[in-house]
C-alpha cells in the first residue's frame, strides 16, 4: 500500500468521523430539548391540564384548554388569510410571470421572510388592532396568515414548477385552456408538495409569540367568536414563564412540551405527505 492510498484512506475516516460526529450533535439538541421539556413539564400533564381553564392568579392547578382552542382558532384565521394568496401568487409565479417582475417577487418574498416576527406584529397592530380599537383573534391570525405568505409562495412555486412541462402540452393538446390546465393538472400533480408547504408554513408560525402580544393579546377565560382577545400557547407559555409562581413555571414547561409535540406530529405528517407523493411519482 502506498503513501498516497493510505493518506486519502486516513483523510477519509477522519471526515467520515467528522461528519457523522456533526450530525449525532445536531439530532442529540432536539433529543436533549425534548428531554428537558419532558423532565420539567411532564409532571403537569394531565387529563385536566388539556380541559381546565388557568386558576386564578396565585392558585395551584389549572389548564390551557382555552390556549389549545385559541391557537387552533389563531392557525385556521392564518390559513385562511396565508394560502389563498400564497398559492395563488405561486401559481403567477410558476405560469404567468416574466424574468423581471418574477425577480422582483420573489426578492419581495425572501426579504419578507426575513422580516422580524415582533415587525410583523407592529405592523398588524397599527393595522387591525389599532382601525378595530382592541385586540382581537383576527388581529392575531391577520399577524400569522401574513407571516405565512412568503414561505406558501415561494414553497409551492418551487413544487410547481418541478411538474413536467409535457403534462402542460398535453392537457393543451386536448384543447384545455391554459387556467383549466393549472387547475386540473398541474396543482393536482404538485398537490402534495402543496399540502407540504402549508404544513410546514403552519408549523413554523404556530410557535410565534411577539405578533401575538401585539395583536391577541391573551386571556384566561373562554374568547367567544373572533373579535376578542384570545389566549394562544406560545403567549401563555411566555406569561408564565415569567411570572413569580414555581407551579406556572411548571405548566409553561408543560405547555412547551405540549407545543412541541404539535409542531413535531406537523413534521412528521409532512415527511409522510412528501413521502408518499415521491413513491408516487416513482
Amino acid at each position: 500500500m502506498t503513501v498516497r492510498t493510505i493518506w486519502r484512506k486516513s483523510l477519509n475516516a477522519v471526515m467520515l468521523s467528522l461528519t457523522g460526529v456533526c450530525a449525532l450533535v445536531t439530532v442529540s439538541a432536539l433529543f436533549v430539548i425534548l428531554g428537558f421539556l419532558a423532565w420539567n413539564g411532564g409532571r403537569s400533564i394531565h387529563w385536566t391540564f388539556f380541559t381546565n381553564l388557568p386558576a386564578p392568579t396565585g392558585e395551584v392547578g389549572g389548564g390551557i384548554a382555552n390556549a389549545i382552542v385559541g391557537s387552533a382558532k389563531l392557525l385556521l384565521i392564518a390559513a385562511c388569510i396565508g394560502i389563498p394568496i400564497g398559492l395563488i401568487g405561486a401559481i403567477y409565479l410558476a405560469e404567468y410571470a416574466g424574468a423581471t417582475w418574477a425577480f422582483f417577487i420573489r426578492y419581495a418574498a425572501d426579504l419578507m421572510n426575513g422580516v422580524p416576527s415582533i415587525v410583523i406584529g407592529i405592523f398588524a397592530y397599527s393595522v387591525v388592532v389599532v382601525s378595530m380599537h382592541h385586540f382581537s383573534a383576527l388581529a392575531g391570525g391577520f399577524a400569522l396568515g401574513v407571516m405565512m405568505i412568503p414561505v406558501i409562495l415561494r414553497s409551492c412555486e418551487e413544487f410547481l414548477k418541478s411538474v413536467p412541462r409535457s403534462l402542460r402540452e398535453g392537457a393543451m393538446a386536448l384543447g384545455a385552456s391554459k387556467w383549466r390546465t393549472i387547475l386540473t393538472v398541474v396543482v393536482p400533480a404538485a398537490s402534495g408538495g402543496i399540502i407540504t408547504a402549508i404544513l410546514l408554513a403552519l408549523a413554523r408560525v404556530a410557535g410565534e409569540t411577539a405578533p401575538l402580544l401585539f395583536t391577541a393579546f391573551g386571556n384566561q377565560f373562554w374568547s367567544s367568536g373572533l373579535n376578542q382577545p384570545t389566549a394562544a400557547l406560545p403567549v401563555v407559555i411566555y406569561n408564565y414563564a415569567m411570572s413569580p409562581y414555581d407551579d406556572l413555571h411548571q405548566q409553561a414547561w408543560a405547555a412547551g412540551l405540549v407545543l412541541l409535540g404539535l409542531v413535531l406530529v406537523t413534521n412528521l405528517l409532512t415527511r409522510m405527505v412528501l413521502g408518499r407523493q415521491t413513491a408516487q411519482g416513482r
